[in-house]
């Protein structure tokens, strides 16, 4: 893939035999579903799982994902963070051993309220993880116009662009 978001998802040297996850993160409204719907209109990411997590009792991010599949999986419990990280770790071990085979590659989107740090720990922590995945990176968007007042405003949101590798205006 061509451009600014090779690095999102490339395949980390050093990990050959894992398969590779790339984490999207950002605050409310900042752009994350319509990056992941771009994304997912490139050749490049066929054979990528999708897991899209939500906050709160109805999820509506997977309706608004273009090109959904059985390679999407929503986790609609809460935040990835906190009550839904087992849920994660499952999802991704399910992933692992379907029928139609194992992922080229695994995107993970986030709820905008989201603390990535213990997603992140998901991938260091959990053998059953860190066996078959390596993390590629996370990228993270921020609204250009609001950016300012909501980091200023919502530490979610510092601490979700605190651990990027790749910002996205």
């Amino acid at each position: 893939m061509a451009g600014h978001f090779s690095s999102l998802v490339a395949v980390p040297e050093g990990h050959a035999g894992r398969v590779p996850v790339s984490v999207l993160t950002g605050f409310l409204g900042s752009g994350k579903t319509t990056l992941l719907n771009r994304l997912l209109g490139s050749q490049d990411l066929t054979g990528t799982a999708v897991i899209v997590n939500e906050f709160g009792e109805v999820g509506i991010d997977q309706d608004l994902i273009a090109q959904t599949s059985e390679q999407t999986l929503l986790l609609a419990n809460g935040c990835l963070c906190c009550s839904v990280r087992g849920d994660l770790v499952e999802a991704l071990e399910r992933l692992a051993l379907r029928e139609q085979g194992v992922p080229r590659r695994v995107l993970i989107e986030t709820s905008g309220l989201a603390d990535p740090g213990p997603i992140l720990r998901s991938f260091l922590g959990e053998p059953a993880v860190r066996a078959r995945y390596a993390l590629a990176g996370v990228a993270c968007t921020v609204d250009a116009v609001l950016g300012s007042a909501t980091l200023a405003g919502y530490p979610e949101a510092v601490r979700q662009l605190a651990v990027a590798d790749l910002v996205l205006l």
